[in-house]
Parts: structure tokens; sequence; C-alpha cells
């Protein structure tokens, strides 16, 4: 088979281990209801469950990086989707309400080591050319996660129970762990100890090619999943249904389709921060057009950022080791984000209106566009 289908092959599988790792999440999201009903006593408890995976990314996202640097990142990877696979079979069982959270906390930690390690090698595995391109679609992971098992996990737990739903992506993850044992190769090897000089934790925070992208990836998910929970719930009956199936998936075809367009002209930094600009001219939009408009316009807009931050990353840091540790960053400053984003918009919505949250919406893009093009000075990105 000629280098570059294998490459082609491998990138698909690492987005596949994305889409299930991405289930993590999406399983008890989109299964809430009927994970409440098996534990009726958990209260608001019972949305712990979904959290856990971001309170573990939020703390430890930054070290991962630096951690499968010195383990192996193949060794990293093949070994997070193995336990979480049998994770997702043990849960199966369906245990005490206790015992699910700790397991929920060992599923953040290979979730992390996932999203560190896989966007890594697809970024090795990619030529040039197709590198933006490549890195767009695992920006959709997500997103299209959240969409399949809205249609499959829904009707399969109907029909067989949520223990299904919990063995089929337990022995989906074990499949592709075995798949990429088999043909990753020795891409992500552990580096000796003269090759992580300079290369801790610590130290990716003061460099900036790592540390850049997670900046603007904290204000991308300050909004992303708020606005994605919110504005549906502002919109009339008889459109909120199209609103909120057209957010996510207009944010996904722009990814695909619009950012790897934009990458042969820009770099992944340029789209990134233009992609802000966007999402807060949607925003002042918002004098003019309804609702369900500004918000199908704006994940557009956030799909711009979506796609290209992930690009920017592989940019900016041209090792494997230097792109993990940008990922980590990502991680972890994605998994702030999306603890903080939705408390916060919805106490804006609580204590003022529509016409506030939004405008605190504004505030945030603002924000942090400013803050990317005052340090993109200190990366001398260029347009092109």
């Amino acid at each position: 088979m000629p280098s570059h289908a294998k490459n082609l092959i491998l990138i698909l599988i690492l987005w596949v281990g994305g889409l299930l790792a991405a289930g993590q999440f999406a399983k008890i999201a989109v299964l809430l209801p009927e994970i409440r009903t098996l534990y009726p006593f958990s209260g608001s408890a019972i949305a712990w469950l979904l959290t856990l995976i971001s309170l573990v990314g939020a703390i430890l996202g930054g070290l991962a990086g630096s951690i499968a640097n010195r383990i192996g990142q193949k060794n990293v990877l093949i070994a997070c989707l193995l336990v979480a696979g049998l994770l997702s079979l043990w849960q199966a069982s369906l245990p005490s309400f206790g015992i699910m959270a700790v397991s929920r906390v060992l599923e953040g930690l290979t979730h992390l080591g996932i999203v560190v390690a896989a966007p890594s090698f697809i970024a090795q595995l990619s030529s040039d050319r197709w590198r933006g391109a490549a890195m767009s679609l695992w920006s959709t992971f997500f997103g299209v996660s959240f969409a399949l098992f809205a249609l499959a996990a829904i009707p399969l737990a109907a029909r067989f129970g949520v223990t299904a739903v919990f063995q089929a992506h337990g022995a989906m993850m074990i499949m592709v762990a075995v798949a990429l044992l088999i043909f990753l190769g020795d891409i992500g090897k552990p580096l000796n100890k003269n090759e992580t000089t300079g290369n801790t934790f610590f130290a990716a925070y003061r460099q900036w090619p790592k540390l850049w992208p997670g900046i603007g990836w904290l204000f991308y998910t300050l909004t992303f999943v708020s606005m994605l929970a919110i504005l549906p719930d502002q919109i009339e009956d008889s459109l909120r249904g199209p609103t909120n199936t057209a957010m996510p998936l207009i944010s996904i075809v722009v990814s695909l389709i619009a950012v790897p367009l934009l990458l042969l002209r820009f770099s992944g930094a340029m789209v990134v921060m233009g992609g802000f600009v966007c999402c807060a001219a949607a925003i002042l939009l918002s004098a003019v057009l309804s609702l369900p408009v500004i918000a199908v316009v704006l994940f557009g807009a956030l799909g711009l950022v979506q796609g290209a931050t992930f690009a920017a990353v592989a940019e900016l840091n041209t090792s494997i080791e230097d792109r993990a540790q940008g990922y980590g960053i990502l991680a972890q400053t994605g998994n702030i984000g999306n603890l903080l984003g939705t408390p916060l918009f919805l106490a804006v919505l609580e204590w003022g209106n529509i016409n506030m949250m939004l405008g605190a919406a504004f505030v945030t893009y603002a924000v942090g566009f400013v803050c990317l093009a005052l340090t993109a000075k200190r990366l001398q990105i260029q347009t092109n």
C-alpha cells in the first residue's frame, strides 16, 4: 500500500478515536434522562457524571503533553484507548453512583491522553499541503460525535438499554486501539533524557508557539457550549428544533470546507483571529437580524476558530513533541472554558436579559481578539 494511502487510513482511524473520545461526553449527555432514571436519588449531582471529565482536563491538561512525550505518545494513545474501552464495558454493569463517578474521573484521564496524542499524530502523518485540511477534520470530532450519538445511541438505548450503548462504545474503542497498535509503527516513541531538556510542563507555558493557540481556545470554549445550550431556549418553539440542529452543523461545515480553503492563503493563526472578528460582527448583527439567524451565523464564525486553531498548533510547532504540549495546553484551556462558560452566561442572562448576554459574548470575542493580536506580535505571525 502506498505510504500516502496508509497515512490517510491512519488519519481516519485516529479521527474515529477522537469521535469515541468525545463519545465519553456524549454517551452521558444524550442519554442523561435515561441515566437519571438509573440513579433516581442522585438529584442535581447527576451532572457530575458529565462534568468530571472536564474537571480532569482543566487541572491536568497542560501536563498531559509533557507526560506523553516522556512515556511515548503511541504508548499513551493506545493505553488510553484500551483503558477507556474497558471502563466503558465495565460501566455497562451500572455500578453505584459513587463508583460510577470515580470511573468518570478515570475516563477523564484517558480522554485527555487521546485528545493530546491523536492530533499530534494526525499532524505528523499529514503532508504540508493537506495538514490544514487534516487538522480541520480533527476539529470536528466533538460536534460529529454528539450528532452520531444523538442519532444512534438514543434508539439503541430505547431498544436494548443504556448498557448496550456503553458496551458498543467500549468495544469500538478497543478495536481502534488494536488497529493503531498494529499500523502506527514507530511514530511517537518516548523521548530520551537529552530530548526532554526544556520540554517540561512549565517551560511549555513560557513558549508562545505552544501557548498562543490555547489563549484563543479559552475564549472560544467559554461561548461554544454555553451558546449552544442557552440560545435555542430563547427562540420560539417552532424554530427551536431547526436552530438547535443547524448551529453545530454549520460549525462543522465551515470547519471542513471554508477553513481548508482559507488555509491555502492565510496562516491558521490569521484565520483564528479573523474568526473572532466574525464572531463579534455576528453579535452586532443582532440589532437587525432575528435571533435564530444570529445563532446560525455565530456558529458559522465559531467554525473558523474551531478548525483553524488545531491547524495553528501544527503550524507554530514543528515537532510531534512540541505539538503534543500545544494540544495539552489546548485541552486545559478548553476544559476551563467549558467549565466556566455556561454558568457565567446563564448568570448574566438571569441578572439581565438576552441582549445583555449577547453583549457579554461580544466582549468575550473582543477581548479574545485583542489578547491574540497583542501576543501574535511575539510570534511574528504573517498573513501567508
